[in-house]
């Protein structure tokens, strides 16, 4: 079970994104999940799929999140696991599942979170499935 970051520490803000990208990936609002990244923001996304890329700055990266609700359909849900954090550097498990190309799909990550604790801005991530080859294939799956 993950443990309870307390409310400044770098585990916080990723718990406190993740639990506005929930909100913003079932048809809520992006404004506060972008709200939590540094303007030069980069999130890296291995892989071929459409979704697949080095996104830099904030903008690339919330255009990255809208790309994928889009794809599924308001449907992706996150369900974070373990967490280990050191210093300003977070790395936790995360199970996601949606509907894409109109079949229920599941997938597991490793989210690695390069933080500003001061500034309370996420600097840095890289996303790294467990099982590439299946990530890929799933968020190909509803590409047009």
């Amino acid at each position: 079970m993950p443990r309870e970051p307390d409310d400044r520490s770098p585990a916080a803000l990723v718990a406190e994104l993740h639990r506005r990208q929930r909100e913003m990936y079932a048809g809520g609002p992006v404004e506060p999940v972008r709200d939590l990244l540094a303007d030069d923001v980069l999130w890296h996304v291995p892989g071929s799929s459409p979704i697949a890329g080095e996104h830099r700055g904030a903008d690339a990266v919330v255009d990255y999140f809208e790309r994928r609700r889009r794809l599924a359909d308001d449907t992706m849900r996150m369900s974070p696991g373990e967490l280990i954090e050191e210093g300003d550097d977070v790395a936790q498990f995360v199970e996601g599942s949606a509907t894409l190309g109109g079949e229920p799909v599941t997938w597991r990550t490793i989210g690695v979170y390069r933080v500003d604790p001061e500034r309370r801005r996420v600097r840095e991530v890289w996303l790294v499935p467990l099982d590439a080859d299946l990530f890929d294939r799933i968020w190909s799956a509803g590409a047009p």
